[in-house]
């Protein structure tokens, strides 16, 4: 009993021990996109919500299938009355089963509506995949974009951090006043603040992807990968066309033969079912038996389902009107999002070409003549900022591409090639 307790004590020390550093280590793990999107389509519970929705689709086709249920009835006649039905002396039994007989292909038609009702929902659930996707993928690159930004926000401040001393030494010679070296500090420390400000959006961002991945909180190291590759898509033409083989449009096809075989239903529902019974009846006072046949016919005089059938026409002839306005919305967003690429390569180009060149330049001459007592310390802050306001707007520029990448990737169904670029 000791050697047990002992045990039990040590398998509770190791798992205390084990589980944090556990937990530490898939913290700090990297993780790159292919297994953010291999989490996300294991773990996000839309995806799964979609499987469900397959699941009861298939349960609503097996029960179109199904025939009407038979009835039996029991019925005892002529007792407990008074004179020759006093008592069951003159009763009469009737066992009897009845059978409802379904005509015009009833059944046929619901068992149609079941199909199409699974194809629809297997469309939507591959539409589902295509949105956590893109969406996951945007995160990732919202989280690759913030973390450089702070690298950005490190290099300037790291830059100051070198400059200040050489301020401090500069005044101690009489070259500068003291106000410079606040003046400075000062900088420095606003960059700080967007640093910090930087570092809120990185664990939003996180929180964001982790959500997307099916946990609560980010339980992964830094994201890695590169935004700096870029390159010219295909034509807007080229991407509306293949938008025509998004889930979200071949699912209409689903729909419409789904409302097709929901207005058949409801015309057919006029054509009246008979009912067929057969029975068994005893007579008590002669000992006698006999069978009993009989069909009752619905006569449709007041009810032919008329607004059900209109209803079902209505939703049949809504369905192109509502295919149409998918694909324009579909279309709008891959519009914005080439257009954002359109615009981010432009700003990218005279960004790299000119701007971010330019300013460094400007920079390290300034920086230099400053030492040598060429150029005031404002002008040496306004350049510095220069500098820092070029590269966070290119790091906004890459952020934008590849978001509308993803975006457009998503809808479209597959990733597609950028000229002169290999990968994202």
């Amino acid at each position: 009993m000791y050697l047990v307790g002992m045990a039990l004590r040590l398998i509770c020390a190791l798992l205390v021990i084990t589980i944090p550093v556990e937990a530490a280590e898939n913290a700090t793990r990297a993780i790159s996109l292919p297994q953010a999107l291999q989490r996300a389509l294991a773990a996000n519970p839309r995806l799964t919500a979609a499987e469900r929705d397959i699941g009861i689709a298939g349960g609503l086709r097996i029960q179109a299938g199904v025939l009407p249920n038979p009835e039996v009835s029991f019925e005892l006649d002529n007792v407990l009355g008074s004179g020759p039905y006093k008592g069951s002396r003159s009763a009469e039994t009737n066992l009897q089963l009845s059978q409802l007989v379904e005509l015009g292909g009833k059944r046929e038609a619901r068992i149609a509506a079941g199909e199409a009702g699974i194809g629809a929902a297997v469309w939507q659930r591959r539409a589902t995949r295509l949105e956590v996707l893109s969406e996951t993928a945007i995160a990732f690159i919202t989280i690759i974009s913030a973390q450089r930004r702070i690298e950005i926000f490190d290099e300037q401040i790291a830059s100051f951090d070198q400059l200040i001393p050489l301020l401090q030494r500069r005044v101690q010679e009489g070259a500068s006043s003291p106000a410079e070296t606040l003046r400075a500090q000062v900088a420095a420390d606003l960059f700080r603040v967007e640093r910090e400000r930087a570092r809120t959006q990185l664990a939003l961002a996180r929180r964001d992807l982790a959500i997307l991945m099916g946990d609560s909180s980010a339980r992964f190291g830094n994201a890695v990968g590169r935004l700096t590759n870029i390159g010219q898509p295909p034509s807007f033409q080229s991407i509306v066309q293949a938008i025509e083989a998004n889930p979200q449009l071949l699912r209409w096809t689903a729909v419409t033969a789904q409302r097709n075989a929901e207005l058949l239903i409801a015309r057919l529902k006029a054509i009246p079912d008979p009912r067929i019974s057969a029975g068994w009846r005893h007579f008590q006072d002669t000992n006698d038996n006999a069978v009993r046949l009989g069909v009752s016919i619905p006569i449709p005089v007041f009810d032919q389902n008329t607004g059900n059938i209109i209803a079902a026409q209505e939703t049949l002839a809504k369905t192109d009107a509502e295919r149409a306005i998918n694909k324009l919305v579909l279309i709008s967003i891959v519009g914005r999002a080439y257009d954002t690429i359109t615009g981010a390569l432009a700003e990218i180009k005279l960004l790299r070409s000119s701007i971010i060149p330019n300013a460094r330049s400007a920079s390290e001459t300034i920086q230099s003549g400053y030492l040598q007592g060429r150029f005031t310390l404002l002008e040496l802050l306004d350049v510095k900022g220069s500098v820092l306001q070029a590269l966070l707007r290119e790091q906004e520029a890459l952020q934008n591409f590849h978001i509308a990448i993803a975006t457009i990737e998503g809808l479209v169904g597959n990733p597609f090639t950028l000229t002169r670029e290999t990968s994202r």
